[in-house]
């Protein structure tokens, strides 16, 4: 028993070694930084002065800002034009990539590339290709007789453009689907279609319900994904034309680093916290009536 209990000390001592980079990585820069900022939201601190504590005045503030909730505004028809769009979009690139053909593996490539790229640098492309004067895209619409709008310039095309521009995202949920989709056997395809069930019968009740599960995962990814989106909104078009593309995560950072309301971003970004748990808790709970895991409903 002795030595049985010694064995098990140098294994929990061997485990917590092993991981001790990345526990003082979440301490350090996760877990710290979120308590002190939870901190900072009771106080007004300026970055210059000690803070001075406010008590509840800065989210009492949260109610009567206008910005803040033209920022919300912006990033909640965002989100719900971009994740239908991105979940659609990234299974119909992985039910194309999907066939074992000759080169399929380029085409793979090609589209994922860009979801690995720097924000920045994909962000500098699309300006060159939505330029009003002699972009890509305006140059193709006047071959084809057609005005080209004023994209990032115009409130009401600078949203739809981001959204255009995000689409170099579907990439990464692309993969993830692929991934599913090698986890659906075979069998049950080929019964299918022995039995007369055309492509579109088989996918409708086969693949995507035994696909659910990584649905739900590309879900949960691209809501909170497109609820911090930033650095599209502030290099193309830093939240203009008038505050068309004033981002929440945009609008906390004009707070903190711009106005020098720490307390007041700390707040803002605690409420953009509580927003996020809420709506990723919903769709948990949603998950009992449309996911499916091994061909059974999630308990």
């Amino acid at each position: 028993m002795a030595s049985l209990s010694g064995m098990r000390r140098r294994e929990a001592v061997a485990f917590y070694l092993t991981i001790s980079p990345w526990l003082i990585g979440l301490i350090l820069f996760t877990a710290g930084p979120m308590l002190i900022s939870l901190y900072v939201s009771f106080t007004d601190w300026d970055l210059l002065t000690a803070p001075t504590w406010v008590g509840l005045e800065n989210y009492a503030r949260l109610l009567d800002d206008p910005r803040l909730w033209q920022s919300l505004k912006v990033t909640v028809v965002y989100t719900a034009a971009y994740v239908p769009l991105e979940l659609a979009g990234g299974l119909s690139l992985a039910l194309l990539a999907r066939p074992r053909l000759r080169g399929i593996g380029i085409f793979r490539t090609l589209y994922y590339l860009p979801s690995v790229l720097s924000g920045v640098a994909f962000v500098v492309v699309w300006l060159w290709l939505l330029n009003p004067r002699g972009g890509l895209f305006n140059l193709m619409l006047a071959q084809a007789g057609i005005p080209g709008p004023r994209w990032l310039l115009d409130p009401q095309w600078a949203l739809p453009s981001l959204v255009l521009m995000s689409v170099w995202g579907w990439g990464r949920t692309m993969v993830i689907y692929l991934a599913g989709l090698q986890n659906i056997p075979a069998e049950l395809h080929e019964a299918a279609a022995i039995d007369g069930a055309d492509a579109w019968a088989r996918l409708r009740t086969i693949t995507l319900p035994l696909l659910t599960p990584t649905i739900f995962f590309n879900l949960i990814l691209s809501l909170i994904s497109t609820f911090q989106t930033f650095t599209s909104a502030f290099v193309a078009t830093d939240g203009g034309p008038l505050d068309s593309t004033l981002f929440f995560v945009l609008y906390i950072y004009r707070q903190a680093f711009q106005f020098l309301n720490m307390g007041y971003a700390s707040a803002l970004a605690w409420l953009l916290f509580a927003i996020i748990l809420a709506l990723t808790l919903i769709i948990f709970r949603s998950q009992d009536f449309w996911v499916y895991y091994g061909g059974e409903r999630a308990e």
